[in-house]
């Protein structure tokens, strides 16, 4: 049986760019992946984009009425067999989207690699991401470092290069005026106190 597997990290640990190395990885063997993200992931339309600058043309976008599942079906349908489904910024996604991938791998037996943030800017989970944690069968940290040289936890949320802590739980970074940053929880909240909250 495949497995639904869940890559997390903060901010910068480089999901984005892991998930382009696997599909490199089953390509070079031989192999078809299928490479999907969310439609509300506006940064670089229909590509994946790496901050170290590799892109790659996904091949489904899902909207949040999708049905993960069907699509995918109707893509072998057209496109003919696949070994793997990798998934850009999982978090996006709807509680409904993770059922219909863990039914995939289970019933198709098509691993499915998801890649994404756990909690957004203000400490809380993504729907899709809180999912995952109670579905997937295996869930591996991607580590990255704060700025202060420990281990990044979190994500900071700037706009005009100041720390906010309010605002809408989704702001694509390079789209929507904000960029984030990968931080401990010293510092996270060293920035909160000193915005008095």
């Amino acid at each position: 049986m495949s497995k639904l597997y869940f890559r997390y990290g903060a901010m910068n640990s480089g999901k984005s760019t892991h998930l382009m190395q696997v599909a490199y990885n089953y390509e070079e063997r031989g192999m078809k992946v299928l490479i999907i993200k969310p439609k509300t992931d506006k940064k670089g339309g229909n590509k994946l984009v790496s901050r170290l600058g590799v892109e790659r043309v996904v091949d489904l976008m899902i909207s949040s009425n999708d049905n993960v599942y069907n699509k995918i079906e109707e893509f072998i349908k057209q496109s003919g067999d696949i070994h793997c489904v990798l998934v850009d910024e999982v978090q996006f996604l709807k509680k409904h989207h993770i059922d219909e991938l863990f039914e995939l791998a289970i019933v198709k037996d098509i691993p499915v690699i998801c890649y994404g943030l756990r909690t957004d800017f203000k400490m809380n989970g993504f729907e899709g991401s809180e999912r995952l944690l109670l579905l997937a069968h295996s869930i591996e940290e991607m580590k990255t470092i704060c700025t202060c040289g420990r281990k990044a936890i979190l994500n900071g949320r700037k706009i005009n290069g100041e720390y906010v802590f309010e605002g809408e739980q989704i702001a694509i970074d390079n789209v929507d005026n904000v960029e984030y940053e990968s931080l401990c929880g010293n510092c996270y909240f060293k920035y909160k106190k000193e915005k008095n909250l």
